[in-house]
């Protein structure tokens, strides 16, 4: 009697059967609440309170917290690539949670002398500290899980942060009108205790040490020959930048458009937060269920995501605007979750935290470039002439993946029956053709 297919469910979660991946995921559920809780609470009193909805401001607190992240790109990669990863992310959680418990006491203790430039400070250390958490924490699922299951941990790792995303917000919505912005943030310290327990519960025998890059001069260097020589990495990269640097901004356009175009509260805000965040959640389990990440998924991912924010921009209420944000979280987690499989699965694990550390500078780095000049758009022109750059950054990405394709995997378009077929002619057996209608039902 042979064994029976596992079924759809034990497919999707497969990662969850190991102690490890299964006390990391539990520790980070509760930590990523905590952290879109602040998230929240920080663009609110930056848009509400220390500002008259100055969405340039929003825009320089989002520079300033992921500047960093191209700043210290030396170090960051060198970092994951050299140290133990579960003692790193121990110090840069720990360093998180002090620097969110230090702001939260000082909006309860300095009740109205917090004033912009606090923030600006405290978002500058944060993107320090992020700078060298992210890529070890990108790279340290593959010490948790068998290198089959990396892109499925990588897509359930994306599933609790939006499963976070879809939470955090609301509880913060209400909790400001409730209690004010400094409990959130207290809020946020204390849930960093959870991920703290759940490094230290960790089996560490049972931990899957990968190759260590050799310790040379010229290491990241090394790292962008590498890229360089990988058409499909830099096509990949390419693409993240359009959409990281332009379209990646939803606390600008989401923030803008609650507070100037429909006139709500914190609780509108949060509810709005959280309806991209089930499109967010969605993408990621429908990700988490394929075998193999491919770029193919990028360029329909792309392509969905800048027409999911060309129809938010005219959506007439909030209603219809949330939803807009559903079709706009399933596709932008597409592709970022599918970006970072990609990425993860086709390079050396010697050179991983390396080229992830190049993935996330360009993915968050390019925030320091596209916020403040989205958040000049939405002041001079409107928050609907904000969503409409972001738009523009999924469509170019698009291209670029299209172009790549058409390059590197011979891809042709023609019409058969009433269909647009694309076809990959390459020898690629595993993805020879693919018709538009029938995409989602193969499954590839």
């Amino acid at each position: 009697m042979q064994p029976s297919e596992p079924s759809t469910w034990q497919s999707t979660f497969r990662s969850l059967s190991g102690f490890n991946y299964r006390m990391w995921a539990a520790g980070a559920i509760v930590s990523n609440i905590g952290t879109w809780m602040q998230r929240t609470a920080q663009d609110w009193i930056v848009l509400t309170q220390l500002t008259h909805h100055n969405a340039t401001a929003l825009g320089v607190v989002m520079s300033l917290q992921y500047g960093p992240q191209v700043l210290l790109l030396p170090l960051t990669g060198f970092a994951a690539d050299h140290l133990d990863r579960r003692k790193l992310l121990f110090a840069t959680q720990a360093a998180m949670g002090v620097l969110a418990l230090a702001l939260g006491l000082g909006m309860l203790t300095l009740a109205g002398l917090v004033q912009l430039w606090h923030v600006y400070v405290f978002a500058f250390l944060l993107g320090c500290v992020t700078a060298f958490d992210a890529p070890a924490r990108q790279t340290f699922v593959s010490d948790l899980v068998a290198e089959g299951d990396v892109s499925n941990a990588v897509a359930l790792n994306s599933t609790s942060f939006n499963a976070a995303r879809m939470i955090g917000p609301a509880i913060a919505g209400v909790l400001i009108s409730a209690i004010g912005s400094g409990w959130v943030f207290l809020l946020n310290a204390a849930s960093f205790g959870a991920v703290l327990g759940s490094l230290m519960l960790l089996r560490k025998g049972e931990l899957r040490t990968r190759s260590k890059a050799v310790r040379t001069r010229g290491s990241l260097a090394e790292g962008f020959r590498y890229v360089g020589k990988r058409p499909d990495l830099k096509a990949v990269l390419l693409m993240l930048f359009f959409v990281g640097t332009f379209g990646l901004n939803f606390p600008i356009f989401i923030s803008t458009m609650s507070v100037r175009v429909f006139h709500g509260g914190p609780g509108q805000f949060g509810v709005l937060m959280s309806s991209m965040a089930v499109g967010s959640v969605t993408g990621a389990l429908m990700a988490a269920g394929r075998a193999k990440p491919r770029i193919v998924f990028l360029v329909f991912g792309a392509a969905v995501f800048g027409l999911g924010l060309s129809l938010a921009a005219v959506m007439p209420n909030d209603v219809l605007f949330g939803l807009a944000l559903v079709v706009v979280g399933v596709a932008a987690q597409t592709f970022t979750t599918t970006a970072n499989g990609v990425v993860q699965l086709s390079t050396d694990p010697a050179m991983r935290g390396r080229v992830m550390a190049m993935f996330l500078a360009i993915a968050l780095g390019g925030t320091p470039v596209g916020a403040p000049i989205v958040g000049w758009v939405v002041d001079t022109f409107g928050p609907r002439w904000g969503l409409s750059i972001g738009a523009a950054g999924g469509f170019a990405a698009a291209i670029v993946g299209v172009l790549y394709l058409r390059k590197y995997r011979q891809l042709r378009v023609r019409a058969e029956g009433g269909r647009i077929r694309f076809t990959l002619d390459d020898g690629d057996t595993a993805l020879p053709t693919l018709a538009f209608a029938e995409l989602p039902a193969k499954g590839t």
